[in-house]
């Protein structure tokens, strides 16, 4: 049975992990029998959007806890995770992976990837 990585990247679209992407591909893992290490990185957020407005909020979320939502708290810090106990690895959509996996949505192609990732 394949081991696969799935890294999350926070909760909803505009600021994390794009839902919908994240649990299809849990939904199409687990019909293939794969064995899911699903992972975030234990940091704050870039910034918290309200989703049901879009505007920025002033409040603080860390990136492995708003993960666990969609994990069902079945998560991993990334940085305990080791590449080479994975067969694949899988970045569902979202802003979060340009927001809090990286700083490309600020830097564009001078980015840096955090070092966890």
């Amino acid at each position: 049975m394949p081991k696969v990585g799935v890294v999350l990247s926070g909760c909803g679209v505009n600021d994390g992990s794009e839902i919908h992407e994240a649990v299809i591909t849990m939904l199409e893992l687990d019909k293939a029998n794969a064995d899911m290490v699903l992972m975030a990185p234990n940091i704050d957020q870039l910034h918290v959007i309200n989703h049901a407005t879009g505007d920025e909020m002033s409040d603080s979320r860390n990136v492995l806890v708003e993960s666990a939502r969609i994990a069902r708290g079945n998560i991993k810090d990334i940085a305990e995770i080791k590449s080479g106990d994975l067969d694949a690895l899988i970045f569902p959509g979202g802003f979060g992976v340009a927001k809090n996996l990286s700083d490309y949505a600020m830097a564009g192609a001078e980015c840096s990837i955090n070092p966890d990732v």
